[in-house]
């Protein structure tokens, strides 16, 4: 793998404009009851297609072969950081991304509100997202838990709603370190798992969030559903060098969960206000700011949504509204857009997967498929080949014409 400042020193600026869209989790597996189609296969998606075949296809890998990737890692890739190298909890992403003002020794802890029920002596998970409460639910639980719980042995405590059953903790405080054992099992039916330190330095870290969760478990005790919390991601700014100053370009992100939000802060991208959820409200933000910036991030959530509750058709309605939407952005005539995902999550396995993205490239400069259309299959035949997704900035900027020739 080249050096990071390998592309940073070939960059150069141009008035060219680019459009990552990353429809999350796009990837499937073929589904018995969609006669053994993956869902881009099954889902009727004729712009999708139409643009494919002028356009070069492939797979890509967000980590490399046989690694299921988190959502950050996949990302990471997608901007041209190294997810290998920049390993990055998910509680610092949710903090940016509901804009909390995070100081640099902050500890920053995605939760998720849970269901458990005590069986003899344990505690066990029977939902791991609380039969996913509205968000004005989360508000109400997180401004109940603030009014108690300020300080835990001499640690600022902060709790902070972000979307459904997910939130948000900071601790702020001498002595922290991120370095802490998640306390989400990631299935149901178990234990919840303890804090532990994994390494000396985290010791205090891991005592706080010990006495934290009893807290919160001893407070939410008369809640139905909302009774407990799983902690992830425990983490701090990483310190990253800027996205906008690396590649030389201007850049906004338009997403709606603060995750995405906060990964797209984290790089340096302006994180750009919407006035609705939808994606119509989305591709309308890309048009009203087309004017203001170079590049533009472009995120579609509920691909990966649907294909982690094992709801495929819920999954094709998702590509198939993208579909729909997708001449409004070809009409802004972007020199280069990438459709792609950041992982797989076939509605089959109803989580994360290894298996490599589909990866659409359209400019004026691509060799085209022509006859192709938009799926795994047809992607496995394309011209760019499997690459890594880190590689995904390297072709956009040489497709815009914003990297110099490479020696002599």
């Amino acid at each position: 793998m080249l050096p990071e400042s390998f592309l940073e020193e070939l960059s150069q600026p141009s008035q060219t404009k680019m459009v990552l869209v990353v429809l999350d989790g796009l990837g499937g597996l073929p589904v018995p009851e969609l006669g053994n189609k993956t869902e881009l296969e099954a889902a009727s998606t004729p712009n999708l297609d139409e643009l494919a075949a002028r356009s070069s296809l492939g797979l890509a890998h967000p980590v490399m072969p046989g690694i299921t990737p988190g959502s950050s890692a996949g990302h990471l890739a997608l901007f041209g950081y190294d997810p290998t190298k920049y390993v990055i909890g998910r509680g610092i992403l949710e903090a940016l991304g509901i804009g909390f003002d995070i100081k640099p020794q902050d500890i920053a802890i995605r939760g998720n509100f849970c269901t458990v029920e005590k069986r003899g002596s344990e505690l066990v998970v029977t939902d791991r997202r609380a039969g996913r409460p509205s968000t004005d639910h989360t508000v109400r639980i997180c401004q109940r838990l603030q009014e108690i719980i300020r300080d835990i042995e001499g640690v600022e405590v902060f709790i902070r709603p972000v979307k459904e059953h997910r939130f948000v903790v900071v601790l702020r405080g001498e002595g922290l370190d991120p370095r802490v054992k998640d306390t989400d099992p990631q299935k149901e039916g178990v234990a919840p798992l303890t804090p532990e330190p994994l390494a000396p330095e985290a010791s205090r870290t891991a005592s706080v969030t010990r006495k934290l969760l009893e807290r919160i478990g001893e407070i939410l005790a008369d809640e139905p559903q909302t009774n407990y919390a799983l902690l992830r991601g425990f983490s701090s700014q990483p310190g990253l060098t800027p996205f906008p100053e690396r590649f030389k370009l201007k850049a906004g992100a338009i997403a709606v969960y603060p995750m995405y939000r906060g990964l797209a802060s984290l790089v340096g991208m302006d994180v750009l206000a919407l006035k609705g959820e939808t994606l119509a409200d989305e591709i309308s933000t890309l048009k009203e700011q087309w004017g203001s910036y170079d590049f533009f991030f472009l995120h579609i959530k509920a691909t990966d949504s649907r294909g982690e509750d094992g709801d495929f058709n819920g999954k094709i309605k998702v590509i198939e509204d993208f579909d729909k939407h997708l001449p409004s952005i070809l009409e802004l005539k972007p020199d280069v857009l990438v459709i792609t995902g950041d992982h797989s999550t076939p509605s089959i396995y109803a989580a994360h997967s290894w298996h490599p993205v589909p990866f659409l490239l359209h400019s004026c400069w691509v060799r085209a498929e022509r006859e192709a259309g938009f799926n795994e299959y047809a992607c496995a035949r394309g011209m760019l080949g499997q690459f890594p997704l880190l590689y995904t900035m390297n072709l956009m900027l040489a497709h815009a014409g914003r990297l110099e020739k490479f020696s002599a």
